[in-house]
């Protein structure tokens, strides 16, 4: 007769589904670590005055014919100033892995708004 042992949480805690892992930096809370480690470059860049207007988790509805589709949060939205001299507006997503369901969103807001979405991706530290 095999024992059987109840699931309990204290021991065995839940992981996301990409391995992601919640991070408070500030007060604020992101859902990944790299993302916390973006936000405290950005602001930093912020401070510097590379950056401006930092806004964090801007909501993006994706409308197709007057019909609610989809919602797109965007991790950051900043403006940068061009080599040119012109100010940018700059959607940035921190990504370790892209979805399909991103990747859709992604093209879905390049088509209707013309705005590129900027995936800054955390370098795996066992690549060349």
């Amino acid at each position: 007769m095999a024992l059987k042992i109840p699931y309990n949480t204290k021991y065995f805690s839940s992981r996301s589904k990409y391995g992601a892992k919640k991070t408070i930096v500030d007060g604020k809370k992101f859902d990944s670590k790299w993302e916390a480690e973006r936000y405290g470059q950005l602001k930093a860049m912020e401070k510097a005055g590379f950056v401006k207007k930092l806004q964090l988790q801007q909501t993006f509805k994706i409308y197709v014919n007057d019909m609610l589709i989809c919602k797109y949060i965007a991790d950051f939205v900043y403006e940068k100033e061009t080599p040119d001299g012109d100010v940018e507006e700059v959607v940035e997503d921190t990504k370790g892995f892209e979805t399909q369901e991103f990747k859709l969103k992604k093209k879905l807001m390049k088509a209707l708004y013309n705005i590129d979405i900027y995936v800054n991706k955390k370098k795996n530290k066992f690549s060349c």
